[in-house]
């Protein structure tokens, strides 16, 4: 991770450490300078964010716009929404892993 990169809201993020190593998430906010909530929509819901320190987080270039916005609009996101995001990002990834 870039140490000079700051977390946006509505960021995709990949976990590095701890039992969701390896998954993908949503920055729905930030606590202060190291640590992001971050919720995926499926086992780890929006009500129930997860606390991650973002060493702990590998910060990926995609923002979504409509967790953004959403979140910004009314303070809250669907975890329908937030499952859309992780499954949008990961399939391009996966798209774009078999078109190198």
């Amino acid at each position: 991770m870039e140490q000079d990169k700051q977390p946006v809201i509505g960021q995709i993020v990949k976990i590095l450490r701890g039992r969701e190593s390896g998954q993908y998430a949503v920055i729905i906010g930030l606590e202060d300078q190291r640590v992001a909530l971050i919720a995926d929509g499926g086992k780890r819901k929006f009500d129930h964010p997860k606390k991650k320190n973002l060493l702990h987080l590998e910060l990926q270039p995609e923002i979504s716009d409509i967790v953004a916005n959403s979140l910004h609009e009314t303070g809250r996101v669907t975890n329908g929404k937030l499952r859309h995001a992780v499954a949008k990002y990961e399939e391009a990834q996966r798209a774009q892993a078999k078109g190198e």
